[in-house]
């Protein structure tokens, strides 16, 4: 199984001056979501996949960056593989609720990387993926026929 890109994104210091910037600059669709008590997170929409998100500094100090994330199974296994390959755990496993769970580590050459393994509310049931898989597939036989 190959370990696709999954999720951008992108930690600022002014989050209401990032939405503008990149609203300008791209023809994104940006989604507020409040996260309980604390800040706002905002989802970005491309069209395409990977998408995205932005948030404010989640504490004093955290790099102003764009991180991508990469799908795994399972968080905690990649962390573990990731330190026995000479890596450096940054954020260990995260929970994030039904979207998954998360993890940050640091290659040996120091470049940060996320992890994210997708939790019931970010996973297509086999059955809805099948039908949209086979949709465009469908499509696509009926025209060659005519």
């Amino acid at each position: 199984m190959s370990n696709p890109f999954a999720h951008i994104e992108l930690t600022t210091t002014d989050l209401g001056a990032a939405k503008k910037f990149y609203k300008k600059l791209f023809d994104w669709k940006l989604t507020d979501m409040p996260m309980g008590d604390g800040p706002v997170y905002t989802m970005i929409a491309t069209g395409k996949q990977p998408g995205g998100g932005m948030q404010a500094q989640p504490m004093p100090g955290a790099p102003v960056t764009w991180l991508p994330y990469v799908e795994v199974a399972n968080v905690t296994k990649m962390l573990a593989k990731v330190e026995k390959n000479g890596g450096k755990v940054a954020l260990p496993t995260m929970d994030i609720g039904e979207m998954g769970t998360i993890g940050i580590f640091i290659d040996p050459a120091g470049a940060m990387l996320g992890v994210w393994a997708p939790g019931k509310a970010a996973k297509p049931t086999k059955k809805k993926a099948a039908k949209k898989a086979a949709k465009p597939a469908k499509k696509k036989a009926a025209k060659k026929k005519r």
